[in-house]
């Protein structure tokens, strides 16, 4: 007797709960099938002349409205774009890229300079599983600021009013009212209001 065959299930929603996916995975193709699209959308965004234009486009890609207060400049570059979030009066620089399959959530206020990297992927470091997709969210709490090139790794919180200095590498979470700074990213002073 032949066993039922499973039936698909959604790949980006596996991610986005946390799920380690390997890249054999029967169902890893949705993944590539949303990246395709979001390829497509990305020519447009780089041709883009307008704020305006950028908005829609990025509108698109990330699957929900991205409010008239925020501003991006392209380019502009993200894998999937579904699994990004962005706040109001929101500022992202020139050449920015967000690896979005496990989450990325930039709050309110929040500015973000030239040549970040966000990550909410990794792999594992065994190589019988390096192949092996590992989504962990990341969150830019309101009014933080983020220096450029910049990279933030997946899993981390950047508190409130944080500030990470530009070229860190942040590892884990960083504290509200901060500023960090170096590699790994440490703490260098407190932030008076």
């Amino acid at each position: 007797m032949e066993k039922p065959t499973q039936p698909s299930r959604n790949m980006l929603a596996r991610m986005r709960a946390g799920e380690a996916i390997p890249m054999n995975d029967p169902d890893y193709s949705q993944i590539r099938e949303a990246v395709n699209r979001t390829m497509h959308l990305s020519v447009k965004l780089r041709q883009a002349v307008h704020v305006d234009e950028v908005r829609a486009i990025l509108s698109e890609i990330i699957g929900a409205a991205v409010d008239e207060s925020t501003t991006v400049f392209p380019p502009f570059y993200t894998n999937v774009g579904s699994h990004i979030s962005l706040g109001k009066r929101v500022f992202i620089n020139h050449a920015c890229s967000f690896l979005d399959l496990g989450g990325i959530t930039i709050e309110d206020d929040v500015l973000i300079g030239p040549r970040v990297n966000i990550t909410s992927e990794n792999h594992p470091t065994k190589v019988a599983t390096r192949k092996t997709l590992v989504p962990a969210a990341v969150l830019i709490k309101r009014n933080a600021w983020i220096g450029a090139g910049a990279t933030i790794l997946p899993g981390v919180t950047v508190g409130e009013n944080a500030v990470v200095a530009a070229g860190a590498v942040v590892t884990k979470d960083v504290p509200a009212n901060t500023v960090v700074g170096g590699i790994p990213a440490k703490v260098l002073k407190e932030i008076e209001e």
